[in-house]
């Protein structure tokens, strides 16, 4: 659910909508959400002074309260 959430909330700031790939690794009460983007888009998911990428980690955080477990969320760049 929140991997289907990020994907398509990327997909929409994004200019390369075909390239946004998600994973997850759950690590005990840690989430870490790995979004793949196109080398050009991962500045704008990340934001000026991290605000975009720190309103995603907003969003998701309340999924906190839901399941109790934590999310960390980073954005990497795929190879072209």
């Amino acid at each position: 659910m929140i991997n289907d959430f990020i994907a398509d909330y990327a997909r929409l700031i994004v200019s390369y909508p075909d390239d946004i790939k998600v994973v997850s690794v759950e690590n005990h009460d840690i989430v870490e959400i790995i979004l793949y983007a196109h080398g050009d888009d991962v500045g704008k998911l990340i934001g000026k002074q991290g605000k975009m990428i720190g309103a995603i980690k907003t969003v998701i955080s309340g999924c906190k309260a839901k399941d109790g477990k934590s999310y960390r969320i980073n954005v990497e760049s795929i190879e072209q």
